[in-house]
């Protein structure tokens, strides 16, 4: 490394915070204006579009109501460069193999303008929970995450493009620990660079003929960087395509102590510390090629997404009546207007859940070691009597496009909600309402014959009631 000297240097202070502005939500001028006026000063960060640099923060940017309501997230300014390099577009089928905690998966759908179909798989339960709650918070309604092993994934759909973060050694995480490196044994380097192997062998399978890979690391080592994707170029069926990045990096090694890697890795990259005040990430942008091994074809069948999801069909016969009524509640009692052209309903568990996917390679999956576990995000529930009613996020999403029962509330009264504590209304029509809190709807309530009641989930008011009397 030329820049040895600026390395060592940065990998002992401490990481700036950058956020990313999820404007699949929000305007940037927005999210700027609001914290500027809470004392907040941010740059942008060249080379990457809503992305911010906190030069002066009150109190954490995490902990502030524009968080809360999902119109920022919180990530290294060097994982912000894999999405544009994978560049989805709108309406293509996308696959991110290892996706917790979601930045990067909440960054391409965004990129993907909410349409297509953006598959988010991820094997460990805890991770997948927080997945999910990206997912939820930032509203997303083109994901699909699915439990899986990214080995075991299940063949046939083809995708047009995959983002494959794989497990690696985490070197480029120095930083958060006063520039100590994770201290890797040799038995977990050779674990874990032979589960990268099979992982981009999968990614191989599952992407059409001219489409895209983007494998990526947060790790220094070249035994799990250019070791792996020249052995990938040596046996499989790819071509690596030369990255230009808009920030700066340095590129991909052709040899380290001796060992040889396929010329080509130069046109891959590699981000330092020193680079952006961020984290490490390497970069290999790769493309499938066509070579007419039998062994890499597989059926293309993706299926239109259903109403009812696979294996609800006898608890649900009254699904088209639930949802008419469901959506009829909406437009009629709530006032959404056209907010809903375009995005679909799909029962499952109970509930319809909104989401913008036209096709899912649901039916193509043979049953494995994979479970669906979310597609969108949860929209409408029933109560004991079947009455429609929208769910939080729900009304978050629509929260511009709500003109009907949504009730005001002042922080006094929002003090006493979350205290489970009934307020006084004018409102006379029982039954959900919306909660409106300084102009953003932040979440569901009812007007009951004791009052006002607070419908939001216990975990979630307490998060907003820490931050607004932070």
């Amino acid at each position: 490394m030329p820049d040895w000297a600026e390395f060592t240097a940065k990998a002992v202070t401490p990481e700036p915070t950058v956020f990313r502005v999820n404007t699949a939500t929000v305007s940037e001028h927005t999210v700027l204006e609001r914290l500027h006026a809470r004392g907040y000063r941010t740059r942008p960060i060249e080379g990457l579009d809503t992305f911010h640099q906190v030069e002066h923060a009150p109190v954490p940017v995490s902990k502030t109501p524009e968080h809360w309501l999902g119109w920022i997230y919180v990530q290294q300014a060097s994982t912000g460069v894999a999405a544009p390099v994978l560049a989805p577009r709108a309406g293509e089928r996308v696959l991110d193999l290892c996706s917790a905690p979601g930045g990067k998966t909440a960054h391409m759908a965004t990129l993907m303008e909410g349409s297509g179909s953006l598959v988010a798989s991820e094997t460990s339960e805890s991770r997948i929970r927080g997945l999910l709650g990206n997912v939820y918070r930032l509203g997303h309604p083109n994901i699909f995450v699915v439990a899986a092993d990214g080995r075991d994934f299940p063949e046939g759909p083809l995708f047009d493009r995959v983002l494959l973060d794989v497990p690696c050694s985490g070197e480029g995480t120095l930083r958060r620990s006063g520039g100590q490196a994770p201290n890797q044994s040799a038995s977990f380097v050779a674990y874990v660079t032979q589960v990268q192997r099979a992982l981009i062998e999968k990614a191989v399978r599952l992407t059409r003929p001219g489409g895209t890979i983007l494998y990526v690391t947060c790790t220094f080592a070249p035994e799990e960087n250019e070791a792996v994707v020249s052995d990938a170029l040596q046996r499989l069926p790819l071509e690596l395509e030369p990255l230009d990045l808009p920030v700066p990096c340095a590129p991909g090694l052709t040899s380290f102590e001796g060992v040889q890697y396929d010329l080509r890795l130069e046109g891959a990259a590699r981000i330092y510390p020193q680079h952006l005040d961020s984290g490490g990430l390497f970069l290999a942008k790769l493309r499938r090629v066509d070579d007419g091994d039998s062994s890499f074809q597989r059926s293309d069948s993706w299926r239109p997404v259903p109403e009812v999801f696979p294996g609800d069909e006898l608890l649900l016969s009254d699904a088209e009546d639930r949802l008419r009524d469901g959506i009829a509640d909406l437009v009629e009692r709530f006032g959404v207007g056209d907010a809903l052209d375009g995005v679909r309903f799909t029962f499952r568990g109970g509930r319809a859940w909104l989401h913008t996917l036209a096709e899912w390679p649901l039916d193509a999956w043979s049953p494995g070691k994979w479970r669906p576990i979310s597609i969108g995000f949860r929209a409408i529930d029933f109560d004991t009597q079947g009455r429609p009613r929208p769910t939080n996020d729900l009304l978050r999403w629509l929260s511009g496009h709500l003109s009907h029962r949504v009730i005001d509330v002042d922080p006094d009264s929002l003090a006493r909600l979350f205290s489970r504590d009934a307020v006084e209304t004018s409102h006379a029509d029982r039954g959900p309402v919306a909660l409106r809190f300084e102009g953003d709807v932040i979440g569901r309530g009812a007007v009951t014959v004791d009052g006002l009641k607070s419908e939001i989930p216990k975990a979630r008011a307490a998060d907003l009631s820490r931050i607004l009397s932070g």
